[in-house]
């Protein structure tokens, strides 16, 4: 089982990737915006952050996310935002028995990919990756 290390800082600043599990073909963020705008309204609603950046691919997605001051649970935040989403859907995709035991949908990656940013140069170079991914 991998050893998965994340750095949790209070009020961070953090630049996030989430992917969809089926990668190559899919096109279900961008079918589905309306969902996913919903799903992060609602869960920002229910435990504040601040959107300082967003961009949603096909398949997946980076954004860059500020918590709120004594606040560093952005695996919740995650876990929420893709629960619903994933309830707003119907089921459709192909699922792993695994998946299917534990109640799970076969649309997001399980993991997700965050870096902390903690100075102005990596908040550009974030800020730039992301721009770049819009083009």
């Amino acid at each position: 089982m991998p050893d998965y290390r994340r750095v949790y800082v209070e009020g961070g600043l953090y630049f996030f990737t989430v992917n969809l599990l089926q990668r190559h073909g899919n096109d279900l963020l961008v079918r589905h915006i309306d969902s996913l705008r919903a799903a992060v309204r609602k869960v920002k609603k229910a435990h504040p952050f601040t959107i300082h950046a967003f961009v949603v691919l096909p398949e997946h997605l980076h954004c860059i996310l500020e918590l709120p001051t004594g606040d560093d649970d952005f695996p919740l935040r995650w876990r929420l935002i893709k629960s619903e989403f994933s309830k707003s859907l119907p089921i459709t995709e192909r699922r792993s028995a695994v998946r299917v035991r534990r109640g799970e949908r076969g649309i997001w990656q399980r993991r997700f990919w965050e870096h902390v940013i903690r100075d102005a140069t990596l908040t550009w170079i974030m800020y730039i990756s992301i721009l770049l991914n819009m083009a």
